[in-house]
């Protein structure tokens, strides 16, 4: 009988969840064409603090009172966890709230970050609720208690586990469209909910049909789900606050963007700048013949800045690099080179190419990008000096190497 309503309202849920989202975004945001300004962002993130904030604390209400009627020290942990949840929930809206100061003397680019401290605290504050939730379990494995067990109480749990699925994808959504790291860490959390609760509710069937004290051991296992979701949420909240990687995808638009302007020969020295979710800044370098009109060349920079600030809502900054073409010598010698770097391990890639002629050297000056897992500069720059050297013994290479953040074809 649990199984079948478990199964009916599991596809009540699916059916129904994708429209409930939906009709509550339309009502709380007119405007949700653009997600990335800044007052739709703060919209979002409240709507989602305030559901998350109600449903946790009912949730935490229920679960605890269960706890105590049944005895069960597993269902009053799930309690005590969405209690946390709600907490979490406030976390999160004061941390969009204060996102929107707008910038002042000390923080020229805002106050974006505080998301990303905001984001931080869940996952501390879950990281605290899930090692009392260890040790209360622990306690009960040695000390086990009588417990009172009921289908009623059950099916409330399984409610419970729907909820915070649901829960779940709604975070998501809204997190993910409007790149809200707080709300994707609830999102998370709520995921392990389910699962928690999904366990409770097992144990609890045990207990009711075979006896088996198994309640402790449940209230452990619960407690690891929530660890992992504390852990998974401060790593990446910390690599963001650290500087980790940037966004690959909002890279490869970009460069896929400029590759559209002919003018543009290659790109180079590409850096994205995070100040806090829909606050990047870019940064580029873009090859174009030194033969080019500086006028006209001017004009098509100014372009791709505005057609790229314009449809991702990122201001960037391009910088040109003339470089010299149709000097047959030096693309000789630059086609050489190309093939050398690409026959290393790993293969590399190189820009800014020039070539300069001495009467028993010769230069050849160029920026190597290099990828971030290379630690030994000194030893690639000795390999590829040696192999210029076997193209000719008057190679005398002046290399810069550059991080490699985005792997592209320009």
């Amino acid at each position: 009988m649990l199984c079948s309503i478990l199964a009916f309202a599991c596809e009540r849920n699916r059916k129904g969840m994708k429209n409930m989202i939906q009709f509550l975004i339309r009502r709380f945001v007119k405007n949700a064409e653009n997600y990335q300004e800044q007052k739709v962002r703060a919209a979002y993130g409240t709507l989602g603090s305030l559901t998350g904030m109600i449903l946790n604390l009912i949730l935490a209400g229920m679960k605890i009172l269960l706890g105590v009627v049944t005895g069960s020290v597993a269902v009053t942990a799930d309690g005590v966890n969405n209690l946390s949840d709600a907490g979490g929930s406030l976390v999160a809206l004061l941390s969009v709230q204060l996102a929107q100061k707008p910038y002042d003397d000390d923080h020229p680019f805002g106050h974006g970050r505080i998301e990303y401290l905001g984001a931080l605290a869940v996952g501390c504050l879950i990281a605290v609720f899930g090692v009392e939730l260890m040790g209360t379990g622990i306690k009960s494995i040695l000390n086990p208690g009588e417990l009172v067990i009921s289908p009623l109480s059950m099916g409330l749990m399984v409610l419970g586990a729907l909820v915070k699925l649901w829960m779940w994808h709604f975070y998501t959504y809204i997190g993910k469209k409007t790149d809200n790291p707080t709300l994707i860490a609830a999102g998370q959390d709520s995921l392990s909910d389910s699962v928690a609760t999904g366990a409770v509710v097992l144990s609890m069937g045990v207990i009711l049909f075979f006896g088996w004290p198994v309640d402790g051991y449940v209230g452990v296992a619960v407690a690891l789900l929530v660890l992992k979701a504390a852990w998974e949420v401060l790593r990446d909240t910390v690599n963001r606050l650290l500087g980790g990687k940037p966004d690959q995808e909002m890279g490869e638009r970009i460069l896929n963007m400029l590759k559209k302007y002919p003018e543009i020969l290659g790109v180079h020295d590409f850096v994205l700048h995070d100040y806090g979710p829909g606050r990047c800044m870019a940064s580029i370098h873009a090859e174009v013949s030194a033969e080019s009109n500086i006028v006209e060349i001017h004009e098509v920079i100014d372009r791709a800045e505005r057609e790229i600030a314009a449809e991702m809502h990122l201001p960037i900054c391009i910088h040109m690099d003339p470089i010299v073409v149709g000097d047959e010598d030096t693309e000789k010698v630059k086609v050489q080179l190309e093939s050398i770097l690409s026959g290393m391990n790993p293969p590399l890639k190189m820009h800014d190419f020039r070539r300069v002629p001495g009467e028993k050297q010769i230069n050849l000056i160029f920026d190597v990008l290099l990828p971030v897992q290379v630690k030994d500069i000194k030893k690639v720059e000795g390999e590829i000096a040696a192999a210029a050297r076997k193209l000719d013994a008057r190679y005398q290479c002046v290399i810069h190497f550059d991080l490699d953040y985005f792997s592209h074809d320009a």
